[in-house]
């Protein structure tokens, strides 16, 4: 017996050991590519905002930078943006969150998916069909006009901007919010109202400082998504932005252009400081509760008043937030929509000139994103590999650096690709890198690769080792214990991770604007963005944008479908 134990206990270490070579080349083609297509852009457009033509080490630039007043006037409205745009996203999510989990709503679940719906759109379409609707002579001024005889400018410079972002971007708090909410022990609650703590000042005292991890979460994310949007000001010409100044110089003036490095060493700054103070606000407090061994929140119901006053709150927050969708269809259709509250006239030539004329870039989007997801899923899910089955001495690193693509704005990391692959020409070929569509693809596959490495990370720790440990036990390698094994058990979070990829590469503008270097390479994103800069080419945009908007959801409901049948598929075997 004790022998038998000995070979057991060997055999139940050999997946985690270092003897197999396996684990070790995946570990250096992974913090090759990471190298290569992260850390190097990255660290180039660092190292070139500090150094002089020459290469001497300066702060001239950022004193050159702070100098002149424009870009001290874009620092600043960048700031103003982002932080009013967070103040208002968690006005519109806070409420809503709280009242769909801690009270009885007919309907609650359908009120927080159709909270999730901005996501699915990209922010600088939703601009231009709430300018029809909110704009000086959109729908609502004009009625408010004609009724009321006064209109509200909410669509006009960096109050649009601020708008329209946090109407795109408050799902994030809103989804984080949520789920913190939902594992908030219900004793905590209880003992508080035992203690006389009711309405406001129990959500103030109680339940939300439970929920401050998620919410933070949700925070820093709006933050960070919205100090580096680029597609939004350039749609509304709004340029006295960070991002939009970044692109602008490096388009007009050049790659070598030391000001464009400059902003965006502070936009990284700036994205990696919100992050950061997300995560020291948390340290050092405790939000553990005893969800697993007691009750969620008790749903309580509302009196009639307060029923009242939350469906009005909701219908008009909903109301505001799917304006885009509809504002947007509208003009698919629109034959004629200018002053008037809709559209004059209606036609189906708007889709028939996107299949016509489009149809290429529909392929590109495809081509790109399907290339860019696939990439994440096989990069994540070796990555989850190595921290959780192997005990190489660096594996962590492989996380730390997938998962700083996150803090990386995708105009800094394409800024990066032109400057370090600039020259450099096809293996073979006389045809530059910086010309072709791979950059795009792999500026897609890092921006989302944390992404899918977390999806692929919840997927491997739910897989016990020991389902491993049999089938090595039984003669599989490693290889063909990963293919036949863990893949398929797998398979939810791995195509989860696809999906969020997928969708995301999708309406991805920043980067495209700066690596597209043909019409023939230009995805769907591209192609919306300059449809949108004349009148004439609106419809024809917002019928492409009803189409990557389709795309984008029939990715994510035939994901969920696949994820649930792969859920029930487990649960018969387990049982067994």
């Amino acid at each position: 017996m004790p022998a038998t134990t000995l070979q057991t206990g060997a055999r139940a270490r050999s997946p985690r050991t270092l003897a197999s070579p396996g684990p070790l080349i995946a570990f250096g083609l992974i913090l090759a590519f990471l190298l290569c297509f992260l850390v190097l852009p990255v660290g180039t457009v660092i190292y070139t905002a500090f150094v002089t033509e020459t290469g001497a080490p300066t702060l001239g630039h950022f004193g050159n930078f702070f100098g002149q007043l424009v870009f001290r006037e874009s620092f600043f409205n960048s700031l103003w943006v982002a932080l009013a745009s967070t103040f208002f996203a968690s006005v519109i999510a806070v409420p809503l969150a709280y009242l769909t989990v801690r009270f009885e709503f007919r309907g609650a679940l359908l009120i927080q998916t159709l909270g999730v719906l901005p996501l699915i759109m990209p922010p600088f379409v939703g601009a231009v069909a709430l300018q029809l609707i909110f704009g000086r002579s959109g729908s609502v001024n004009l009625l408010l006009d004609d009724w009321l005889g006064f209109t509200v400018p909410v669509m006009d410079g960096l109050v649009g901007v601020t708008f329209v972002e946090s109407i795109h971007y408050f799902p994030f708090i809103l989804l984080n919010l949520v789920a913190a909410m939902r594992n908030i022990d219900g004793a905590m609650e209880e003992s508080a109202l035992n203690l006389g703590a009711q309405g406001l000042r129990l959500f103030r005292r109680v339940i939300f400082p439970l929920a401050m991890p998620g919410y933070l979460a949700g925070a820093a994310l709006v933050f960070v998504k919205v100090f580096d949007d680029l597609g939004t000001p350039l749609v509304m010409g709004v340029s006295n932005m960070l991002a939009p100044q970044a692109y602008l110089r490096i388009t007009s003036v050049g790659v070598d252009d030391p000001l464009g490095y400059v902003i965006s060493v502070i936009m990284i700054g700036f994205s990696i400081l919100a992050l950061w103070l997300a995560a020291r606000v948390m340290k050092g407090r405790d939000y553990a509760t005893l969800q697993k061994g007691g009750n969620a929140l008790q749903k309580r119901r509302l009196g009639r008043w307060e029923s009242l006053l939350a469906y009005g709150w909701i219908l008009l927050v909903l109301a505001v937030v799917l304006a885009p969708h509809a504002g947007i269809l509208l003009m698919s259709f629109a034959k004629v929509w200018s002053f008037s509250v809709l559209p004059d006239a209606y036609t189906l030539e708007h889709y028939a000139t996107v299949f016509s004329d489009a149809g290429g870039m529909i392929g590109n989007t495809l081509l790109y994103c399907l290339l860019a997801a696939g990439l994440d899923v096989v990069i994540g899910t070796a990555i989850a590999y190595l921290i959780l089955r192997t005990r190489l001495p660096a594996r962590q690193w492989l996380d730390w650096l997938a998962s700083a693509a996150l803090a990386i704005p995708g105009l800094v990391l394409a800024i990066g690709y032109l400057r370090l692959f600039k020259g450099v020409q096809l293996p073979g070929s006389d045809r530059l890198v910086v010309q072709t569509w791979v950059l795009i693809m792999l500026a897609y596959a890092v921006r989302r690769l944390p992404y899918a490495l977390r999806s692929c990370m919840a997927a491997l720790q739910q897989v016990h080792v020991s389902l491993e440990e049999a089938a090595q036990s039984l003669g599989a390698s490693r290889l063909s214990t990963m293919r036949r094994v863990m893949v398929p058990l797998m398979a939810g979070g791995i195509l989860a991770g696809f999906v969020t990829s997928f969708i995301t590469a999708a309406v991805e503008l920043s980067a495209t604007l700066v690596l597209v270097s043909t019409e023939s390479q230009a995805p769907m994103s591209l192609g919306i963005y300059l449809y949108m800069q004349s009148i004439a080419g609106r419809g024809p945009g917002a019928a492409l944008g009803v189409l990557a908007v389709a795309v984008v959801g029939l990715g994510t409901y035939f994901s969920h479908r696949f994820v649930e049948r792969s859920r029930a598929a487990v649960q018969p075997s387990s049982r067994a």
